[in-house]
């Protein structure tokens, strides 16, 4: 139990560092989720289409990669009729989305509730092996949006023509957010650990040059000190030379007199 244990936290301490060093992506994950959010709210009609059209370019070039392979493995000797089947129902997949794109509308929501739960799902399993302060919460509150985004799509699918796409607004812009959240903490999680502690020795060794500094200036407090008397001597001796040939002179007429 104990060396379970220490590989748990041995591989939730990796999995943290690995974040906290890509806070960037997954912050610019974030940004890309809202401005798609956006698109969709504003511009429904737009984006479904140009959803359905990315998926039909999609399942046309893997169609035809899958051809070529099943081709390859044919002049190798290798099987190749599950690589010949599965490029030509991509192709079918493609022309049928590219040419009726509102047929394939309930089928694209499907297969984007389908995603949106696998997604969730993985992303809630790698939230309880992530440590608590470099965001686990944020990960798994995304994760869970993502799974009742694919639930609600799956429960109405046909309303999903047009709903379809301020939902996948909605989640986009919340996901967007989540993520966000998790990168600012995770980019001040690494500050926090690329910042050096401050040690006993270097606040000793700060201080140092200060008391040799002390140090330095107190023979010379002292000699300033020797010299104040000195001063004050030869401005009494200089007064009183000052004051002699007044005296002289006071005498001088005094005996005249």
């Amino acid at each position: 139990m104990a060396e379970t244990a220490a590989a748990k936290d041995r591989s939730s301490t990796a999995l943290s560092e690995v974040l906290a060093d890509s806070w960037w992506a997954v912050g610019l994950r974030g940004l890309l989720g809202i401005a798609f959010g956006l698109i969709c709210l504003l511009v429904p009609a737009a984006a479904i289409l140009a959803l359905i059209l990315l998926f039909s370019a999609y399942m046309l070039v893997d169609g035809v990669l899958a051809i070529v392979s099943g081709i390859k493995a044919a002049r190798n000797g290798e099987r190749w009729g599950l690589l010949i089947l599965e490029g030509i129902v991509d192709l079918a997949a493609g022309i049928i989305a590219f040419l009726w794109p509102a047929i394939t509308t309930v089928a694209f929501v499907i297969l984007i509730a389908v995603w949106a739960i696998i997604s969730g799902v993985l992303m809630i399993t790698a939230a309880l092996a992530l440590k608590i302060d470099h965001g686990r919460w944020w990960l798994a509150l995304a994760g869970i949006a993502s799974v009742i985004f694919g639930i609600v799509l799956l429960v109405a699918p046909v309303v999903g023509a047009v709903v379809l796409t301020w939902w996948l607004g909605a989640y986009a812009i919340v996901f967007g957010i989540f993520l966000l959240v998790l990168a600012f903490q995770l980019h001040g999680k690494k500050e926090d650990q690329a910042t050096p502690k401050k040690t006993p020795a270097k606040s000793a060794a700060r201080k140092a040059p200060a008391t040799k500094t002390a140090a330095k200036k107190a023979p010379a407090k002292k000699a300033a000190a020797k010299r104040a008397p000195a001063k004050k001597k030869t401005r009494a001796k200089k007064a009183s030379a000052r004051r002699a040939p007044a005296k002289k002179k006071s005498r001088a007429r005094k005996a005249r007199a």
